[in-house]
């Protein structure tokens, strides 16, 4: 038997290289663990808030994002389309993680694709409340998977459908957190989202309302220009006839959103004094719109009149912008929303004048008791019983 003899001068090993690997992963995790600690402080969360996005962060650690590929994922259910991919419910299978994950066809060169997935990776670094999170992307043949958090209320174009409309003060719950997640986008990361509307800020059943798809790759949205024909209808006047582009753009994107989902329907041509009084049983005669004129003549219509694109688009950039109806709303959402729809971006609001309007401050740090948790808890099963029946 040998004896275990002592190590007087204190003598060791060098450490191997897996050892040396292992303790800078280590030290790596541990420095981004800080850095995350302290964006969160910064950003003046609230308990729940900063409780929830601690929860995330652990759950995106599960899927490292050198690890993730097309064998690794099993499809659960379609989700719908984005902008030119189609959206899937997964599961990552070596730790149960449920995402969402778009599939976007590219038909560029390699070193096109390689530029994409660098510039979608600094989506790892966005930690925020009001933004969808992501996993990572990868690429498979000629298709880009695109690994986001799963947000189980869907989007709020498809809610739209279910609800009819939206009440004011969710839609005030909703507007503060569009505004937060535009704003921290560009105060934290120097990015523009270009692509605000309803099917772009998804929602879930614990009531967060988070936005996604934003243009953090110019080289992906450059790839897949044809397809965001329908994107174009949200977009400001200034970007219909010129390159010029700022955050005002999305404040204008953010109106019109507004205006959708407060009337139950897109606002371009603008809804006729019948449509007014169809949709809010109110006398057309008597209907005074927010800019202070009188809503077109005209038969109600439960959709707004075909336009051909570039019908529309003309339209957006010479006619008046879309308005809502006094008395239907507050004055203070009204004036809001007028800020954001200015087509003249000098007398748009940014996102500070927004930040410290009346109508935000209403909502801003409001306990709503679960009611937009139950909103969309109401409306997603109405939603599934459709699918199931159908």
């Amino acid at each position: 038997m040998l004896s275990r003899r002592r190590n007087k001068l204190n003598l060791s090993l060098p450490r191997t290289v897996q050892e040396h690997e292992n303790q800078e992963e280590e030290e790596a995790e541990e420095a981004s663990s800080v850095a995350i600690e302290e964006e969160l402080k910064r950003l003046g969360l609230t308990e729940p808030q900063k409780q929830r996005m601690q929860e995330w962060i652990k759950e995106r650690n599960l899927v490292p994002t050198d690890a993730l590929n097309e064998q690794k994922l099993d499809k659960i259910c379609d989700l719908g389309h984005g902008n030119g991919g189609v959206v899937h419910k997964v599961i990552y299978k070596p730790t149960k993680v449920i995402m969402a994950r778009k599939l976007v066809h590219l038909e560029v060169k390699a070193s096109i694709k390689t530029r994409i997935l660098k510039e979608l990776d600094v989506l790892r670094r966005c930690n925020s409340p009001y933004i969808v999170g992501f996993y990572g992307a990868f690429l498979a043949n000629s298709e880009l998977s695109i690994c986001m958090e799963y947000m189980d209320g869907l989007s709020l174009d498809v809610l739209l459908k279910k609800a009819g409309r939206i009440t004011e003060p969710r839609v005030g719950r909703i507007a503060v957190a569009v505004v937060r997640g535009l704003a921290y986008l560009k105060e934290e990361h120097n990015i523009l989202h270009r692509d605000v509307k309803p099917s772009n800020i998804l929602v879930n059943t614990r009531g967060e309302i988070k936005l996604c798809d934003f243009g953090v790759s110019g080289v992906l949205i450059d790839s897949m220009a044809n397809s965001f024909v329908g994107t174009r209808s949200y977009m400001a006047p200034e970007r219909l006839t010129t390159s010029y582009y700022d955050i005002k753009s999305d404040v204008w994107s953010l109106g019109l959103s507004l205006i959708e989902i407060s009337v139950g329907r897109y606002p371009i041509p603008a809804l006729t004094a019948n449509d007014y009084k169809a949709i809010f049983d109110v006398d057309p005669d008597k209907i005074v719109l927010g800019n202070g004129q009188a809503p077109p003549p005209g038969p109600a219509s439960t959709e707004p009149k075909n336009m051909a694109i570039f019908e529309l688009l003309n339209y957006i950039r010479v006619e008046p912008p879309p308005s809502l109806p006094r008395k239907v709303f507050s004055d203070l959402y009204i004036d809001f929303v007028e800020l954001c729809v200015k087509k003249n971006t000098s007398e748009r609001a940014d996102l500070k004048t927004l930040n410290n309007h009346e109508f935000f401050k209403l909502y801003e740090d409001a306990d709503d008791n679960g009611d937009f948790a139950g909103f969309v808890s109401e409306n997603k099963a109405k939603v599934e019983s459709d699918k199931e029946n159908s």
